[in-house]
Formats: structure tokens, C-alpha cells, sequence
């Protein structure tokens, strides 16, 4: 087996993570209650006080995001 073989893609759309990895990602941030909506029928995302202290955690600069 080639070790590409073994290689997951990381898909780049519009400067985000697309594909399944993004898919994943957002899945397992919501599930951790990282991320949530102020209404269920909204497109948008915030991050929540617990998703703060856990992605500076891990090392994120949050100020990097545009408000």
C-alpha cells in the first residue's frame, strides 16, 4: 500500500475547510457546544464562552476572526 494511499483530503472552499473534514469539524464543534445558534432556522454560527476557552486552548487565535 502507498502511504498516500492512507491520506484523508482536506478540501479548501473560499478560504474555509470544505468537504467531509469541514462537515466533521463542525459536527464534533456543535456536539462539544463550541459552536451554537441564537435560532435553529439561522445559517450563522457563534462561538460560545466554552468554545473560546477551549479554542485558545488549543491555540487559536480568536482574534483573527472578523466580528
Amino acid at each position: 500500500m502507498n502511504k498516500n494511499d492512507k491520506l484523508k483530503p482536506a478540501k479548501l472552499c473560499y478560504e474555509h475547510i470544505g468537504g467531509k473534514l469541514g462537515q466533521l469539524l463542525l459536527e464534533a464543534l456543535i456536539t462539544k457546544g463550541w459552536l451554537a445558534k441564537k435560532d435553529p432556522t439561522s445559517k450563522n454560527f457563534y462561538i460560545t464562552e466554552l468554545g473560546e476557552s477551549q479554542l485558545k486552548a488549543f491555540g487559536i487565535d480568536l482574534s483573527q476572526i472578523k466580528s
